[in-house]
């Protein structure tokens, strides 16, 4: 581990917990009238220019012959009204056996002429647990139609070992050549997952493992990490950074690890930054979200579970603090279960997630942490206002929020919701 590199989470008993409530105005329940709509949204939203929302739902669209709904990718666009309209710009399982893609649980993210690029957890050439990289591109005038692309289908390679990944549940990230970012779950050498790059060129996509998960150990004693479920961040330098789901113990399973991989001449090095000692889970465990970085460098994330309460939490790593502090989720106070990351205000250096369970409702929340306060800035009831929200947050130019649930709304099916401070 390295040891410049500290878990930094601020102690309960240093903290103050505030209750007050912002409003939240639900943009679009999921499942109703319309025709083929989707359900059960698990990911970050993206926005465009013109305040146009995007996203994916894992499930819903129009039935098929292999899945009752495979998932879509919609877009949220607002009218002057204040209403919001929704249009499936794509249905997966559209192809035969499911060759597009199916279950997308990852978000989105654009590309300098306006495509959208996400995976599909299974699908792909092998019809079942492989999964794509999905390319839409935007139609030629207004009112047409979205054009969808496979990129890359995963288990193209191993005889069917599945050697360049399997099962990519992650968001994608550009770096400034363009080239794509991401993780998958499965597969790989030492089948913990792998950390791939997808590279442009005139004849395509082309992929290359960076990393292979498991490959200092065997399941279930990978002291590398297994099974990344959370995409990876890039710095200013090229270095990439990433969550694991288990490992980092040569005993145990594992509660997780925080990772680096850095670009060489040649090859990519990777060192572990932070290691969660499963043996006692004062740390936490369960590393679901995506890492993030304020104007210092420190890095932030969240554990579902483990830490002071065994409910998880929010922490920090920094460079130069020789100190373990610890901020877990107080369950009689806020919700708990993160299963994303945080957002980070960078001018006020304040932090915005979501819990997936807790609060009363048992329904989950959306929480700010500003300094040593943490408050529920809205807690969801499971009805009609939405309910566990699993992903990340975004903002507005005004700062107000956006996220998804996967439960709740008026079909008990998800909801887009935006929270207003």
């Amino acid at each position: 581990m390295n040891k410049l590199f500290r878990l930094l989470m601020i102690p309960f008993l240093l903290c103050v917990f505030a209750l007050s409530q912002a409003t939240e105005k639900v943009l679009w329940s999921f499942g109703g009238a319309s025709v083929g709509d989707g359900s059960t949204p698990l990911s970050k939203l993206v926005m465009d220019s013109s305040g146009n929302l995007y996203g994916t739902t894992s499930n819903g669209g129009t039935i098929s012959n292999l899945c009752e709904g495979c998932g879509t990718v919609f877009e949220l666009s607002p009218s002057s009204d204040g209403n919001w309209t929704e249009t499936i710009i794509y249905d997966f399982c559209s192809a035969s056996l499911c060759e597009d893609g199916a279950w997308p649980y990852a978000g989105l993210i654009f590309d300098a002429e306006g495509n959208l690029y996400g995976t599909t957890s299974i699908g792909g050439i092998c019809a079942s647990a492989c999964g794509t990289v999905f390319e839409l591109s935007p139609p030629l005038s207004p009112g047409g139609l979205w054009t969808e692309s496979v990129i890359y289908d995963f288990c193209s390679q191993g005889n069917g070992n599945c050697l360049d990944g399997t099962l990519p549940y992650s968001k994608l990230a550009f770096d400034s050549s363009g080239n794509l970012y991401g993780t998958t779950a499965g597969g790989g050498s030492g089948n913990g997952g792998t950390v791939f790059e997808l590279s442009p060129g005139a004849s395509g996509w082309t992929e290359s493992v960076l990393y292979n998960f498991c490959s200092i150990g065997s399941y279930p004693h990978c002291v590398d990490g297994y099974a990344p479920e959370a995409g990876v961040t890039l710095d200013a330098s090229g270095n990439l950074y990433g969550t694991t789901l288990f490992g980092g113990s040569s005993r145990y399973l594992g509660g997780g690890l925080v990772y680096k991989l850095s670009p060489g001449l040649q090859d990519w090095t990777k060192s572990n930054l932070f290691v969660f000692d499963q043996t006692d889970y004062k740390d936490g465990e369960g590393l679901y979200g995506e890492v993030n970085f304020d104007k210092a460098g420190n890095l932030y994330s969240t554990v579902a579970g483990g830490a002071q309460y065994g409910t998880g939490g929010a922490f920090r790593l920094s460079s130069h603090a020789p100190f373990e502090y610890t901020l877990p989720f107080n369950y009689l106070v806020l919700g708990y279960g993160p299963h994303a990351g945080v957002l980070i205000d960078p001018l006020n250096n304040t932090l915005f997630g979501t819990n997936s369970v807790g609060g009363a409702a048992d329904a989950g929340d959306v929480y700010e942490i500003s300094g040593k306060t943490v408050k529920a800035l809205y807690t969801f009831t499971g009805g009609a206002d939405g309910g566990s929200p699993m992903g990340a947050l975004i903002a507005d130019k005004s700062g107000n929020l956006y996220g998804t649930t996967k439960s709740g709304g008026a079909n008990n099916l998800g909801v887009v919701f935006e929270i207003v401070k």
